[in-house]
């Protein structure tokens, strides 16, 4: 069976990445309408792909031929497309580029559990090759995780990836909802406390870093169980386009039971443990965009509901907030499961 979708917001990233993927997977997925506010690039996409335009996201989840929804780049539109999905039975996609509050957050898990459609998160991180990886070795050679490093330094004009474009509005929290979830997928185990730091730039009063310790330790035995520190900033000025990529880190250090391992995404490994060092180029695995579309259709298809994902976003979207918080009053704060 294909599953029939409508596109909200096609972004930057719709011609690089997802479209390539809903090609490949063309035996389970059939493109039928886009709602895009730039009606340049609508017209242009529905001439690639015959669609239809819409110039209304409602009048798009109101199709009877639409089975799901891509929410992808909705700009200002906020939790309203995910709404307008719910309230017409559609199955939501939430792409990464979103960025959305708490309190919208916690609107929308009520919306989604009210009308049981199927909600996916674009958790990218997870799904990547190299993490898939990791979570084997874990089980079979390297042991429990112990410490995490997850650090990310982003340009105030690049992109994560390095190119040139414009940000969205607010990188670095965008960007620490995904490390914060990947961080916590790695580990396995539910975060108990969160202590953050924050620094604002003098001259314009902007937010440019922000740390972030959890702890995944049992209640009561703090300091016991796994560390992930977590930071992301974009402190390089935007005409020093050098100095942003000069001596990059590995995305996730991880120091485990019986060994370490470093995280390139998508594909890149290198651990270590007794026997010494082991690298493992994952090329040849399913791009991440065609396995989190799978993962998306299986959910759609299925009969049992799927929506855990906002669950996981809620939390990391909480412990942010908490992770502010905590460096307002300068102390550690314990988390809600």
């Amino acid at each position: 069976m294909k599953l029939r979708l409508g596109v909200i917001g096609l972004g930057e990233g719709w011609e690089r990445r997802y479209l390539p993927a809903l090609r490949v997977l063309s035996d389970r997925f059939n493109l039928v309408a886009v709602f895009e506010s730039v009606s340049q690039r609508a017209r242009m996409a529905a001439r690639e792909s015959s669609l239809a335009v819409h110039d209304s996201f409602w009048t798009l989840c109101r199709r009877n031929d639409v089975d799901a929804v891509l929410v992808l780049n909705p700009r200002w539109l906020g939790p309203l497309p995910v709404l307008a999905a719910c309230e017409f039975g559609k199955a939501v996609y939430l792409g990464a580029s979103v960025l959305l509050t708490l309190e919208e957050v916690t609107e929308l898990r009520e919306a989604v559990f009210r009308s049981g459609v199927a909600f996916m998160v674009e958790f990218y991180r997870r799904y990547a090759p190299a993490t898939i990886r990791l979570k084997e070795l874990i089980a079979t050679r390297l042991g429990p995780p112990r410490l995490l490093f997850c650090h990310r330094r982003l340009s105030h004009y690049l992109k994560a990836n390095g190119t040139s474009g414009p940000q969205p509005v607010d990188p670095i929290r965008l960007d620490l909802v995904e490390l914060v979830d990947w961080c916590r997928f790695v580990v396995g185990e539910q975060a108990t406390s969160v202590m953050g730091v924050l620094h604002h730039c003098p001259e314009k009063g902007e937010l440019d870093y922000l740390m972030l310790n959890l702890d995944f330790s049992p209640p009561g035995q703090r300091g016991r169980g796994p560390t992930a520190q977590i930071s992301c900033g974009r402190y390089i000025p935007p005409h020093w386009h050098e100095a942003v990529s000069y001596r990059p880190l590995a995305e996730l250090q991880v120091v485990c039971e019986r060994g370490v391992a470093f995280v390139d995404l998508p594909t890149t490994l290198v651990w270590f443990d007794e026997a010494g060092r082991h690298q493992e180029l994952l090329d040849h695995e399913r791009p991440i965009e065609e396995r989190l579309l799978l993962h998306f259709y299986r959910a759609a298809t299925s009969l049992v509901q799927r929506a855990s994902d906002i669950d996981d976003l809620r939390f990391v979207l909480s412990t942010i907030h908490k992770a502010e918080e905590s460096a307002a009053a300068g102390r550690r704060i314990s988390l809600d499961g």
